[in-house]
């Protein structure tokens, strides 16, 4: 298993806009990526404007699927103007 954790800084007065976008993604991701065994969107209780998405794949093909998606670009480019910095991509592999 591949897990992926990435930190994305938004826009405070568009937290609410990038929500609802991510919200849709999740969707998306959870309907049609069986290879996607979590797909989770949390926010910072400490840091404000911080969100950290919390992934997790069967393998790299999954991965590798699931970057390829349009409804990902699509999203992607949907929230670029929400954020207020470049997201950070933690790749891990699974213990056990």
């Amino acid at each position: 298993m591949i897990g992926v954790v990435a930190v994305l800084k938004v826009q405070p007065e568009k937290a609410e806009e990038f929500e609802a976008i991510f919200t849709g993604l999740a969707a998306q991701v959870r309907a049609n990526e069986p290879g996607n065994l979590m797909y989770q969107l949390t926010k910072s209780r400490t840091e404000a404007g911080t969100y950290k998405v919390l992934e997790l794949y069967k393998d790299a093909d999954a991965l590798k699927a699931h970057g390829g998606t349009d409804y990902f670009k699509a999203a992607g480019a949907k929230m670029g103007p929400c954020m207020a910095g470049r997201p950070e991509i933690e790749y891990l592999d699974a213990v056990g």
